[in-house]
């Protein structure tokens, strides 16, 4: 079972290789550096585009969306030292 972001990366990285017919092994962690990136970017525009769609959804009760927005943005920022600390 793969359990974290850098487990995924690498997963990801084996299964590039393989279809590449394992060129570029020199250059794994290099690659699985590139492939966290871009799921931790993702996650994070994610978390963003979920906090302004709660706020437009709710906006005839704006202070629910905003609290529902910073709620997202919390988990978000949580999200993102997790993510941080794992590197």
């Amino acid at each position: 079972m793969i359990e974290s972001l850098k487990d995924r990366a690498e997963a990801a990285t084996k299964e590039v290789q393989g279809i590449l017919g394992g060129s570029g092994e020199s250059n794994q962690e290099e690659i699985a550096d590139a492939i966290e990136r871009a799921i931790t970017n993702a996650l994070v525009e994610e978390r963003k585009r979920c906090a302004d769609v709660a706020t437009e959804c709710l906006s005839d009760d704006r202070e629910t969306g905003e609290r529902v927005a910073e709620e997202i943005n919390r988990i978000n920022s949580a999200l993102i030292a997790n993510l941080s600390a794992m590197r």
